[in-house]
C-alpha cells in the first residue's frame, strides 16, 4: 500500500485527469484541455518536487503549452463558426 501513495496520490490524480481529458476530447468537449492542463500542472509538481526529473518537468511544460494553445484555438474556431 505504501508504494501506491508514494507521491501522496498526485500521480494517481494526474492519471485520472488525463483519462478524463481523453474521454472529453474524444467526445469533442473542449473542457478536456482543462483536465489535461490540470494533469500537466500536477505532474510538473510531482516531477520537480518529488521525483527530481527535469526531463519530466520539461515534457509536461511543453504539453501544458500545447494544451493551453488547443483550448484557446478551440474557442477561436467556435467563435468564427458562429459568425
Amino acid at each position: 500500500m505504501e508504494i501506491l501513495l508514494k507521491y501522496y496520490g498526485l500521480d494517481w490524480l494526474s492519471m485520472l485527469l488525463s483519462f478524463g481529458a481523453m474521454l472529453l476530447l474524444g467526445n469533442k468537449v473542449k473542457w478536456g484541455f482543462v483536465f489535461f492542463i490540470l494533469a500537466n500542472i500536477t505532474m510538473i509538481v510531482v516531477s520537480y518536487m518529488m521525483i527530481g526529473s527535469i526531463a519530466l518537468v520539461v515534457g509536461n511544460a511543453i504539453f501544458l503549452v500545447t494544451n493551453i494553445r488547443g483550448f484557446t484555438k478551440w474557442n477561436v474556431a467556435a467563435t468564427t463558426q458562429e459568425t
